[in-house]
């Protein structure tokens, strides 16, 4: 049986309307706008220095945020929004004793939340691979957790997950990965059809490897994705390329996105505002944003060689 905990904030905890207009300032949790410079997001409230925080992601209205936190081992999706002329303290949204929460990420139409756990199917265990799972919002909170399908999820690991604007989703799986290499992931994506995902289908290698691909954000026009890879030339543990669509509509050869982005460290769950502002990213267990004109930059430094 489920915990007590995971049920009261998941499910009967009402959800609040973020719906009306307010101030550019007040949005992203009132802070101060990154320049090209990377910035720890929300230092004291989000990003915490006795905690690790990962996967995140805004509403299209930057008035409601999703972040996952890692607590001892197990971890947990929280969220804060702003209700009433305030941002409410983050509290956690899904949690449990048995198996973790994190990556979330939300559908186009935000009615649905997907996550990655090790949840078995049935809720009663843990299991040891990761599924592709969401829930939906309903007049008094959200549903229970529903498994994406069996074109999606495998007896192997699939992680952290995007979607373009028409609802394809983009998400990294090990499941054709040999036993010997199994850390090492591919990039897949799915296309979403009469309310159903299709067989998915693995990226070319201008994006795979035979090394570690996974993490991967598709801008939701499918003009670029960014994703952690390990490389020859990586800086770090993990650290984030670039891939984008040229005039042909094939993927350029992925690219390290740089010293600015890229450290000693493990970079990883990126993320795009849709305002197409800001870079949200994981860095040394902290959350960080910066000025999305650096994407623009690389962007033109691979489209006009």
């Amino acid at each position: 049986m489920r915990s007590t905990i995971f049920y009261f904030l998941c499910f009967i905890l009402p959800l609040a309307s973020c719906s009306q207009k307010i101030n550019e300032n007040l949005k992203y949790l009132e802070q101060k706008p990154p320049s090209l410079s990377p910035e720890i997001f929300a230092p004291g409230i989000i990003s915490k220095s006795n905690e690790s925080e990962f996967g995140s992601v805004f509403n299209k209205d930057a008035t409601s945020f999703y972040y996952g936190v890692d607590i001892k081992g197990r971890t947990q999706i929280r969220h804060t929004e702003y209700i009433e002329g305030k941002w409410t303290q983050p509290r956690t949204l899904l949690s449990n004793e048995k198996y973790g929460f994190n990556d979330p990420f939300l559908s186009p139409d935000e009615k649905r939340l997907y996550f990655i756990s090790e949840m078995s199917l049935d809720g009663l265990t843990a299991k040891e691979d990761h599924d592709i799972w969401f829930v939906e919002k309903r007049s008094k909170g959200w549903s229970e957790p529903i498994n994406a399908g069996s074109n999606i999820n495998t007896g192997s690991s699939e992680y952290y997950i995007s979607f373009t604007e028409s609802g394809k989703m983009y998400f990294s799986s090990n499941k054709s990965i040999l036993e010997e290499t199994r850390k090492n992931f591919n990039i897949y994506t799915s296309e979403y059809i009469d309310g159903e995902f299709q067989e998915a289908k693995k990226l070319g290698d201008a994006v795979n490897t035979l090394r570690y691909e996974a993490d991967v954000f598709v801008d939701p026009n499918e003009t670029y994705i960014i994703f952690c890879a390990k490389r020859k030339d990586s800086l770090g543990r993990g650290d984030l390329y670039i891939s984008f669509k040229d005039t042909d509509g094939n993927w350029t050869s992925s690219i390290n996105m740089g010293n600015k982005i890229n450290t000693e460290n493990h970079e990883l769950c990126p993320f795009v505002s849709n305002d197409g502002k800001y870079l949200f990213y994981t860095s040394n267990q902290d959350i960080y944003w910066v000025s999305a004109k650096v994407i623009d930059d690389l962007k033109n430094s691979v489209l006009n060689k």
